[in-house]
């Protein structure tokens, strides 16, 4: 698999995508939490999970190749 080429250095590169997209990461909730709780054992990652937990909380999509988030009511960018 082809690694992602940023044009430049990694130091400061998300905050500064992140600040100029104007994008924020979801941050863990009781919500979150509780939806992460009742999902069924589709993904052993947890991680991913949390994501899937904090996608369907919040209505919106997961950017992903990974196939293995396809069993959840998500919608999978990519």
């Amino acid at each position: 698999m082809k690694k992602l080429d940023i044009g430049g250095l990694y130091l400061g590169f998300v905050p500064q995508q992140m600040a100029r997209t104007n994008f924020e990461f979801p941050h863990d909730s009781d919500e979150h939490l509780a939806t992460l709780a009742g999902l069924p054992l589709h993904h052993c990652d947890s991680f991913d999970r949390l994501m899937v937990a904090q996608a369907m909380t919040e209505n919106i999509p997961v950017v992903s190749a990974d196939v293995a988030f396809d069993p959840y009511p998500v919608t999978r960018l990519w």
